[in-house]
């Protein structure tokens, strides 16, 4: 994928708004700096508050969840839709992340005639859709480690976990959030708790840098089953989606131990290990034309503050436990067999957690 995500909108979509109307109130559609910045200080002249949830786009549930929540607590919902480079590395997956403006587009139409009808909430009044030389408006975005450019990194924080299998990830991350908060200055930003990483260090970013704004977390959307909702989902498939949910039944044998009682890193970790390498071994008996093959990335124990890793949890604390799969191509995809978004040939990284509350 080209850097810039809407080629298709830049013909007629210069740097004046577009409206799309709702029954009460209209999302006005921004694609550079200035104008956004113009109309949010009208906002601000008339005692409005921002609440802002920051997207890649390919909306689902669980984006919807935080702009109700946002829509909740603030009087105007800013959205942007902006699938950042530099937080992809140089070899993962930028150029097949699905893109759905349209779609995205009616999501947020239908989500505003909704919140229409609740007496006293927020709606959807701009939608940020940059461009990515709007975004970087210097150098070209670079996803190399020791790449040119503007970056914010949050150390040690940002290179644990994820940072450790995607080290360009969260430095990608915390600075396209420096540069959205920058230019939008809302009084709330809205993440959700599935990517548990990026809310601590957003978190730790706003404290680092004295940013004007509160860091709100909504809980995870899950299906029925317990699988975390991901743009990614759309590319597993019935036969890797089955496998997939393996993820949180793992999390969920850790978090068990927990509530029994249980401290010790290797007492709270040993069933979801015993889950996880059962599912491998089981899916590596079948064969390639019924598996879905899995590799583990991570199973963690963790500081709620600092995501180190603990040995023993402190229970006026409590943890996060989170993990990483990978969900490997279909080695045999058969005629008519419902393969995903691609035909099976993405790999697809899953991650998920759960939150050890603090017991007293």
């Amino acid at each position: 994928m080209a850097f810039s995500i809407f080629r298709a909108h830049q013909a007629i979509l210069q740097w004046r708004p577009c409206t799309l109307s709702t029954f009460g109130r209209t999302i006005h559609t921004f694609r550079e700096v200035q104008p956004l910045r113009t109309f949010r200080k009208e906002l601000r002249g008339s005692q409005k508050t921002v609440g802002f949830v920051p997207t890649m786009g390919a909306l689902h549930e669980g984006h919807m969840s935080l702009v109700r929540q946002a829509a909740a607590e603030n009087t105007d919902v800013f959205v942007s839709i902006y699938v950042n480079p530099t937080q992809f590395g140089v070899n993962e997956d930028l150029d097949s992340y699905p893109k759905t403006w349209q779609e995205d587009m009616d999501k947020l139409q239908t989500l505003n005639k909704e919140l229409e009808s609740d007496i006293g909430a927020g709606r959807i009044t701009a939608v940020f859709a940059p461009t990515t030389k709007v975004m970087y408006p210097t150098l070209p975005p670079s996803s190399e480690i020791s790449g040119s450019g503007s970056f914010v990194t949050v150390t040690p924080l940002g290179s644990l976990l994820e940072g450790a299998s995607r080290p360009v990830f969260f430095r990608g991350v915390a600075t396209v959030c420096m540069k959205l908060f920058n230019i939008v200055m809302p009084e709330r930003v809205y993440f959700g708790q599935k990517d548990v990483q990026q809310t601590v260090v957003i978190r730790r970013m706003v404290k680092d840098f004295h940013l004007d704004t509160e860091v709100k977390i909504g809980p995870t959307e899950r299906e029925a089953d317990g699988l975390a909702l991901s743009s990614r989902n759309v590319y597993l498939g019935a036969r890797r989606r089955e496998v997939g949910v393996v993820l949180s039944r793992t999390l969920k044998a850790a978090e068990k131990k927990y509530l029994q009682g249980k401290r010790l890193r290797a007492d709270i970790l040993w069933p979801a290990n015993e889950v996880s390498t059962s599912k491998m071994m089981e899916q590596d008996d079948l064969p390639p034309s019924k598996r879905a093959r899995i590799e583990v990335d991570y199973i963690s124990l963790a500081d709620p503050d600092t995501m180190e890793e603990v040995d023993v949890v402190d229970p006026s604390k409590g943890a996060i436990l989170s993990g990483a799969i990978k969900m490997l191509p279909l080695e045999e995809p058969q005629e008519g067999e419902d393969c995903g978004l691609g035909g099976g040939v993405v790999p697809v990284r899953l991650i998920d957690n759960i939150i050890l509350q603090p017991i007293d």
